[in-house]
């Protein structure tokens, strides 16, 4: 008995010593992983490249500021394009998903498909084939939803009921309507009718945000 409490006494030192090390061996690479930055990829047309208006004062900008204000520790990358298409963003989006490595991107496209009357079959697969590239990459996924005005007729709620469509069988968040509170007043559209002006931006913030929100863990 006494031998092995002897022996037990000499390995606690080395014990002690072992696990020290393993310690210090172990806190840089937990300090890099609180380092390595966990991006939200914006992937949108002119409603999120901030047409017109000031790029600090585009939605995804604001977006920016709120995170930093409550202090979640995202950073935003915009890769939106005016003019972009979803055959555009599916031919893009898998070199930026290397490039940045987001854990979360937003799908904010559709808009110039549904103005150009574009099918509606070749919408569905490109937002089909974005979401699933994101989500093979790990990313959490939210697509934001578009309208079109009534006088496109059917096409225009076929064209809506593809973003719920998606986003379902996905298995991603939804916001139903980027411009929702936006669309039905027209002093915070620029001189085209199409683009919103910067007034606009906060409540197009608080439509995303009520579909990022829980996204962000």
């Amino acid at each position: 008995m006494f031998i092995s409490r002897l022996l037990l006494s000499c390995k606690l030192p080395l014990l002690a010593a072992m696990l020290s090390a393993t310690l210090l061996l172990l806190a840089p690479t937990a300090q890099a992983a609180r380092d390595i930055p966990r991006n939200i990829l914006i992937f949108g047309d002119s409603l999120s490249a901030g047409y017109g208006i000031r790029q600090d004062a585009a939605w995804p900008a604001l977006l920016a500021k709120r995170l930093d204000e409550r202090k979640l520790e995202y950073s935003v990358v915009n890769a939106s394009i005016s003019g972009e298409t979803s055959s555009g963003g599916r031919a893009r989006i898998a070199a930026l998903l290397t490039r940045h490595q987001p854990a979360i991107v937003i799908v904010a496209l559709g808009a110039n498909d549904g103005l150009r009357g574009l099918p509606i079959t070749t919408l569905r697969d490109n937002l089909a084939a974005i979401t699933e590239s994101a989500q093979r990459s790990r990313a959490r996924v939210l697509i934001v939803g578009q309208r079109l005005p009534p006088n496109y007729g059917n096409y225009a709620e076929e064209f809506h009921a593809v973003f719920g469509e998606v986003a379902r069988k996905r298995k991603t968040g939804l916001v139903d309507f980027l411009l929702e509170g936006v669309a039905s007043e027209p002093q915070l559209f620029q001189a085209d009718n199409l683009h919103p002006t910067a007034a606009a931006q906060p409540r197009l913030l608080d439509n995303v945000w009520n579909g990022l929100a829980p996204l962000l863990r």
